[in-house]
Parts: structure tokens; C-alpha cells; sequence
């Protein structure tokens, strides 16, 4: 016979519900957030006959590996499709979640989540630390404007954030009170940034020494952060059975809402990794504003500006450069410019 296991998964429990292929209620019960703990709830059934599902979230990734390291068979499935079924229910608890849960993967009207690799997730964690740091010595920098004001003090908006400190500390340590309140602000905003450029290094490094990104780095406009941020959201190219489908997995492809005679294009969708989407608008921006190579989709590019305007221009661009990135990658090819002959 065979079992469906539903688990609902917080931070430090975990709900657990196992079905059977009717539908009938075998074991309820709830356990501490780990493997060991969720193998032995399920000791008194045989692993070859049971199906494991939860939801996408944070502890997709230990739980995913874990229990399939203990030789059970583990889904994944869409955080969005399991609210939208779970949403139906009238009473929302964390039993009842996984008794949904166990239901919908006994149904199999669900998409699996691809777990990526632990190397994804390490290039993933160096772009957000980086990230994280830069927002940081932005917050503080304005911050330090802002005060400035109140003293009649107007700082030019062209200071670049590494000279920042140079040109600002002169300024604090000509006041006494200014001195006092800013100085140990400004000493924070340099010990960040100091880490902020070593975390900048390092994503130099790795996309430096990554043939798949050097490679995404041969496209005008693209440099190390697009092509890392590429690389660790898409994990396994051969995931995508369509090149096309990759710009929709990121939400660069319009929305559309057909019912009868009603059929509405909408703005992109937005969906997927906003870092990725916003890694490919910079990268398309950066070969149509900047770069000075001449190419095929950068022509095409400036032709639909002229029509459609700068916003909608950039991201088709970035759909294109996403379709392009993961065919390049697939077929271990390089980025061929071509430019148009007599294009603008």
C-alpha cells in the first residue's frame, strides 16, 4: 500500500500527516524540525512505499537532502499552488495544513521545485551578503546627509561611495558637535565598506574563475553579478526543456487574462527571482545605454526603443539576454556579435 506524507514546516516543528491511497487519516503527530526526529515518526511504515511532500520555504533545502539521504522519495512542490489549495479550507491550523498537504500530494496536482545544488546556494549567499552590506553604507551615507542639513550642510550628489569618507570626515571634524554625534556613524559606514569591497573581490573572483561566466561575461553589458546571479538561480540548465521558458520562469514575459470574448496582456508577471530580473534589466540597460559593442540584439533593441520606449525596450532585452544566456550555457557555445548592417 502506499502512503502519502504531508509535512507542514516551521521554523522549529514540523507537522506531520500520512494518508493513505484512499485518503484515510494513518498518523498525525508533531516533531522537532529534523531529520532524525521526522525518520523515526515514520519508522513503523516502509520507506519504499512512502511519498514525502512540503511546501518551498527556507528549510526546503535540509529537509529535501536529508530525507533523501535516508532514502525516502521527497517532492517539493510550488509554495503558491499549495496556498491556493489549502486556501479552500475552512479551519487553518498546522495539522490541518499537513493533512491538505498529504492530499494534494496524493492528488499530484502540483509542480515540483527544483532543489538547487549546495554550490548554488554558496554563490547565492556571497551575492546577498554583498548586497546586504552595500544597502547598508547607502543607508548610512544618506543617513549622514540628512543630518547635514539640519546644519545648513548641502553634500554634492555626485560623491561617489569610495570617496565618501575623505571628503565627509574633513567636514565632522571641523565642528565639535557635529564631531561628536557623526564620527562613530562615519567610522561605521567605513568598516562596511571595507567589508563591502572584499565581499565585491570575491564575486569578482568566483565569476573570474567560472568558464559559464565568463562565457555570460563575453555579452556586452553583462559582468560578474548578472552572470553569477544567472548561473546560481538556473543551477542546471537541463532543467528548462525550452530556452523560451527561462525569461517566463523569471517574469519578464507579459501576463495574460483570457476568459470568453475578454483577453487582456498585462505588464510582465513579476514572477521568480526578483534578483535575477533585476540582474538582467542592469545587464540589458547596460548593453543599450553604455556599451559600445555592436550586436544583433542590441540593434534590435535600439529599433524597438524608437518605437515602444526606453522601459519596455530594456526588457525585452532582458528576456532576449536570459533566453540567450541559458542556450549559451546548454550548448556550450559563445556569444557571437553580429551587428546589422546599416542598423542605428
Amino acid at each position: 500500500m502506499d502512503y502519502f506524507v504531508g509535512l507542514d514546516v516551521s521554523l522549529r516543528s514540523v507537522a506531520v500527516c500520512v494518508i493513505d491511497g484512499g485518503g484515510r487519516t494513518v498518523l498525525e503527530r508533531s516533531v522537532a524540525c529534523e531529520i532524525d526526529d521526522i525518520s523515526g515518526c515514520l519508522a513503523s511504515l516502509t520507506a519504499s512505499e512512502l511519498q514525502i511532500g512540503f511546501e518551498a520555504g527556507a528549510m526546503s533545502q535540509h529537509l529535501y537532502f536529508g530525507l533523501q539521504g535516508a532514502g525516502f522519495d521527497v517532492v517539493c512542490m510550488e509554495a503558491r499552488q499549495v496556498n491556493a489549495a489549502l486556501s479552500a479550507m475552512r479551519n487553518r491550523t498546522d495539522k490541518t495544513d499537513a493533512r491538505g498537504i498529504a492530499n494534494v500530494l496524493r492528488s499530484g496536482w502540483f509542480n515540483p521545485v527544483h532543489m538547487k545544488s549546495r554550490e548554488a546556494h554558496a554563490i547565492r549567499a556571497l551575492l546577498s551578503s554583498r548586497k546586504a552590506v552595500q544597502r547598508k553604507c547607502i543607508d548610512l551615507a544618506n543617513e549622514i546627509r540628512g543630518l547635514f542639513r539640519v546644519f545648513g550642510l548641502r553634500l554634492p550628489s555626485g560623491i561617489d561611495q569610495a570617496s565618501f569618507d575623505e571628503q565627509v570626515r574633513p567636514i565632522i571634524q571641523a565642528d565639535t558637535d557635529l564631531s561628536h554625534a557623526l564620527l562613530p556613524l562615519l567610522d561605521a559606514r567605513a568598516v562596511l565598506f571595507t567589508a563591502y569591497r572584499e565581499l565585491d573581490r570575491r564575486v569578482k573572483r568566483a565569476a573570474n574563475h567560472d568558464e559559464t561566466c565568463l562565457r555570460f561575461m563575453a555579452i556586452p553589458g553583462v559582468g560578474p553579478i548578472a552572470a553569477l546571479t544567472f548561473k546560481a538561480a538556473v543551477d542546471d540548465p537541463k532543467r528548462f526543456t525550452s530556452s523560451r521558458t527561462v525569461a517566463a520562469h523569471f517574469g519578464l514575459t507579459p501576463r495574460r487574462y483570457q476568459s470568453g470574448e475578454m483577453d487582456n496582456p498585462g505588464r510582465i508577471s513579476k514572477a521568480g527571482d526578483a534578483d535575477v530580473r533585476s540582474a538582467l534589466y542592469a545587464a540589458a540597460n547596460a548593453m543599450m545605454m553604455r556599451s559600445v559593442a555592436s550586436s544583433e540584439i542590441k540593434s534590435w533593441g535600439l529599433r524597438l526603443m524608437r518605437r515602444k520606449g526606453r522601459r519596455r525596450a530594456v526588457v525585452a532585452v532582458a528576456r532576449k539576454l536570459a533566453v540567450i544566456m541559458h542556450r549559451m550555457w546548454a550548448d556550450n557555445t559563445e556569444f557571437r556579435q553580429r551587428p546589422l548592417e546599416g542598423a542605428a
